[in-house]
């Protein structure tokens, strides 16, 4: 039974233009869960742990849910893909990697790093409708998600 509670999805996009298509797309699908946006992987490794700017932050709950761009300054996707199923604690967080690239060595890499899904971003708004549609109703209409005992 899926939860009924909505998890917090984390979207990791340094691209703000790509961010607000993003986050457009949730409201047209319907997509209600609360949002929380780090521009850098490093930004999204310290609100997962709790460290930096979040280390006293009561709106940095751990999410059910990571969107994942691989291209990004600084500590890229795939290294913050890494960090995070390296990390015991974060580990179970499920990753969706939603980026531009359809390489099939970015493809193949991020599954040895243990992604859970990948996805090539759509290029027109009602494609990206369409993809977040289906993410929501797999990841928040099938799939049972783990729960996070840090989040009270």
């Amino acid at each position: 039974m899926p939860h009924t509670n909505l998890s917090t999805i984390l979207l990791v996009e340094d691209n703000i233009d790509d961010y607000e298509a993003t986050a457009r797309s949730f409201k047209e699908a319907h997509l209600d869960n609360p949002i929380n946006w780090c521009k850098s992987g490093k930004e999204a490794l310290e609100y997962l742990k709790r460290e930096g700017k979040y280390a006293n932050s009561s709106t940095a709950n751990r999410p059910g849910l990571i969107l994942l761009d691989l291209n990004m300054p600084g500590i890229d996707g795939r290294k913050t893909l890494e960090l995070v199923k390296q990390d015991q604690e974060l580990r179970k967080i499920p990753i969706v990697i939603l980026t531009t690239s359809s390489d099939e060595k970015d493809v193949e890499q991020c599954y040895k790093l243990g992604a859970s899904t990948y996805i090539q971003k759509p290029v027109d708004f009602e494609g990206l409708v369409d993809a977040i549609s289906r993410i929501k109703d797999y990841w928040f209409g099938i799939a049972l998600l783990p729960r996070d005992d840090n989040n009270g």
